[in-house]
């Protein structure tokens, strides 16, 4: 039987073990308390995965090591590089393969569409964490020491995402307030589903062919922050939501009040001009289809509600 070994039980994390282990797998789930979702073939270590012995013994046997785990967003910069060291140890010492869930952010500034075979030009301190990761997995890759890929979703969706849109989208458009967000409304995103995501790291991990390179994930959607907030009321039944783009001063304080919107305001440039995703290279690689992007909306608001 595979066996397979998931870092992280966030809502990614979940999505990924479920897949596999109702497709027949058996899963390892690692996360710090030992939490994670509940299923036959799931079983939950408690462990701290940033240490390189640790998590070798506990990727022996594993056909792939699945990342799904970060260190919180403000400490991304301090913690993640202990984070990569050993999930490359361990794919090196146990020989599973290495799939790692990342982001756009090495990207940088880009006018057009976003492949996935962009170099890495980040421009933030986090698009450094995420490119240097990466490049890490990709050198280890070509040196024949392990097998290394990369999974990149747009800006998430689904009712349990931690997301920018359940933070300032979704519930205010439930409870028929202001939608109040950091972007320009009308430059066009690509969406990402959860679930999606589950499903392009699984694909990744059990092909042969993913190796060696970053793949994007099916996009649910491309719409602008305003088409996305109208759509969203329409799927839950309740009146379109007034809507305006935060003011400085407002970013400004928001950023003094939270740690985590403080981490934010640096990633702003991606919300201020267009950002479209282009995975057409793994729709010819892979049998994926996104989630309708209704269901995907109905199904947030009855989790937000």
């Amino acid at each position: 039987m595979t066996f397979h070994v998931v870092l992280g039980a966030g809502p990614t994390g979940t999505a990924t073990a479920l897949r596999l282990a109702e497709s027949g797998d058996d899963v390892r789930v690692i996360t710090r308390r030992g939490t994670g979702p509940s299923h036959a073939r799931i079983e939950l270590v408690a462990a701290d995965a940033s240490n390189a012995d640790t998590l070798t013994a506990l990727a022996e046997g594993a056909a792939t090591l699945i990342n799904c785990a970060a260190p919180a967003y403000n400490r991304w910069p301090e913690e993640t590089p202990a984070l990569s060291a050993a999930l490359l140890g361990a794919a090196e010492r146990t020989g599973a393969g290495y799939v790692n869930l990342s982001n756009i952010y090495g990207y940088g500034s880009v006018d057009g569409s976003l492949s996935d075979d962009l170099p890495m030009r980040p421009t933030t301190i986090k698009g450094r964490v995420r490119a240097r990761m990466y490049l890490d997995g990709l050198a280890a890759h070509e040196a024949g020491r392990l097998r290394f890929a990369e999974v990149r979703p747009g800006d998430f969706l689904g009712g349990d995402a931690i997301a920018m849109f359940n933070l300032l989208i979704g519930p205010q458009t439930l409870a028929g307030k202001e939608v109040v967000f950091p972007a320009d409304l009308d430059a066009t995103r690509s969406w990402t589903y959860i679930g999606d995501v589950a499903s392009t790291l699984v694909a990744v991990a059990r092909s042969e062919q993913s190796w060696g390179r970053a793949w994007h994930t099916p996009q649910t959607s491309e719409m602008s922050v305003r088409e996305i907030a109208i759509r969203f009321a329409e799927a839950a039944g309740v009146p379109a939501p007034e809507i305006r783009e935060m003011t400085p001063l407002e970013l400004h304080t928001a950023v003094l009040a939270d740690p985590i919107m403080a981490e934010s305001a640096e990633m702003q440039y991606l919300y201020l001009r267009p950002s479209v995703i282009d995975w057409s290279r793994t729709a010819a690689a892979f049998d994926l289809k996104p989630t309708p992007l209704d269901d995907v909306l109905r199904e947030t608001a009855a989790v937000l509600r």
